[in-house]
């Protein structure tokens, strides 16, 4: 039988084999090996580790897990000096060879084999549109006496009158004025074209590239997947633009509000679920909508609070979630207006037709995000939860009273660690999630906003240091 990894290692003649997997906060984390360590024996055995190293994971005195090789999603490194293949891991337990259940990548697999079980569908797909910001600088210190920050970029907006050595050719977007101008107004696109040629050698699916709406503001079209697949690819996706970036003399950063007073990156996620290879989604209802469609919908809004807790994870997720930069915070849905949480793409084809989670952001565990996302959806299906009536109209420019009966998203990564306790039920469905597993998520996850609650921010001495 053949055997992708294998193949890969013999025919590229690979001197390294990367071990890589996802931490719960959704870094990628790796180890690399000799390529004549591993075999067909290695494969089945899996590769041990010191899980308690890992934040989030095991204590010290049951720290041994295993790292088991998907060996499918193998590919070479477009960025080591030697050959090396590079596969995707799960994790788990050493003595019973069970699913590790605080490992994001084996919650996303266990939510595919959920969908299966209820009858729904055969396959969710994933479609994220993960934005990015590029810099030239960055600075920062968190010390006892010094919390600053400072990015700089040729091609902001707050460089129009900076002097260069070579002169300042003028040429850069506006504030909130990047959304698609070409060349020489957008620098970077060169830069993209990279990224995008070097997912495309790698086999990914890919279809477009260009400038955002902020300044240094950037997004690569990634094309849907399963579940599983869909958040490999998207590790993936990061890795190759921060180290594209990064051979140009750029960062990359995928945080969601790096600069104030101009748009933040958002990761719209499209959605559909498939069954003996037909669109559930796809039917007669508003917006060439199935009524799985719109309950699918009604349980996205429905749980939209405890779901931010995994879509939108970090403190700096609500400096974006605000009125005013295209932020859809509002718990509405529509067929193509952008300013709801949900929101259904135009297409003429029925197997196209999908809905569009507009609240998450790039700084999210997509293992975690993807799944969350897929058991708030299924919850709708199975309880009927109905969305209502949809909003097709402008929600930003609606009047006070009536825009004051919408309800919206979180507004504090504590508000969404606490809305999660109260409502993960949907999420323990199938065992897909686990309460120790959630639990130790909001954990790890208190810490970030307790250091951030209690350390004196920049802006509080402009307004109180003379009071």
């Amino acid at each position: 039988m053949s055997n992708k990894l294998l193949d890969m290692m013999k025919d590229e003649a690979a001197d390294y084999v990367d071990v890589r997997f996802t931490d719960p906060r959704g870094k990628l984390q790796h180890v690399t090996l000799c390529a004549d360590q591993v075999d067909e024996d290695f494969i089945a055995e899996g590769f041990m580790f010191d899980g308690s190293s890992i934040e989030g994971w095991k204590s010290i005195e049951a720290s041994d897990m295993k790292l088991m090789l998907d060996v499918n999603s193998a590919y070479v490194d477009p960025f080591y000096a030697e050959k090396t293949v590079c596969v995707h891991c799960s994790v788990v337990e050493p003595d019973t060879g069970e699913a590790y259940d605080r490992d994001p990548r084996g919650t996303a697999q266990k939510a595919e084999a959920y969908l299966k079980s209820t009858g729904i569908g055969d396959v969710a797909y994933m479609g994220p549109e993960a934005e990015f910001f590029l810099f030239d600088d960055v600075r920062y210190s968190n010390t006892i006496n010094k919390v600053s920050f400072e990015v700089d970029a040729t091609d902001a907006s707050w460089n129009t009158d900076t002097e260069y050595e070579m002169g300042n050719m003028g040429h850069r977007p506006a504030l909130k004025g990047g959304y698609f101008p070409v060349n020489p107004i957008d620098e970077s696109h060169d830069l993209r074209g990279e990224m995008l040629s070097t997912m495309k050698r790698l086999g990914m699916k890919v279809d477009k590239h260009h400038h955002e709406v902020a300044s240094c503001q950037h997004e690569l079209g990634l094309i849907f997947g399963s579940v599983t697949e869909q958040a490999d690819e998207l590790q993936k996706f990061k890795y190759i633009i921060h180290n594209v970036a990064h051979a140009y003399g750029k960062s990359a950063t995928f945080m969601p509000k790096p600069i104030s007073g101009d748009n933040g990156s958002g990761m719209h996620v499209n959605m559909s679920i498939w069954k003996d290879g037909k669109p559930v989604f796809a039917g007669d209802k508003y917006a060439d909508l199935s009524q799985e469609a719109l309950y699918f919908i009604g349980g996205i809004l429905h749980h939209a609070k405890a779901l931010n807790a995994f879509t939108n994870p970090g403190t700096n997720s609500y400096k974006r979630l605000i009125p005013g930069f295209e932020a859809p915070v509002l718990r509405a849905y529509s067929a193509r207006n952008r300013s709801g949480c949900v929101r259904i793409p135009w297409t003429e084809s029925p197997k196209a037709k999908r809905v569009e989670a507009r609240f998450p952001d790039p700084s999210a565990n997509p293992y975690l995000c993807f799944s969350a996302l897929l058991m708030a959806g299924l919850d709708g299906i199975q309880n009927k939860i109905d969305p209502g009536e949809a909003m097709d109209k402008n929600l930003y420019d609606l009047p006070a009273e009536e825009l004051a009966g919408i309800p919206t998203v979180c507004g504090s990564l504590r508000e969404a660690l606490d809305e999660l306790h109260k409502d993960m039920d949907f999420l323990l469905a199938g065992d897909v999630f686990t309460k120790g597993q959630i639990e130790g998520y909001v954990a790890l996850k208190m810490e970030e906003v307790e250091r951030y609650e209690t350390t004196p921010h920049p802006v509080e001495y402009a307004m109180y240091y003379s009071c």
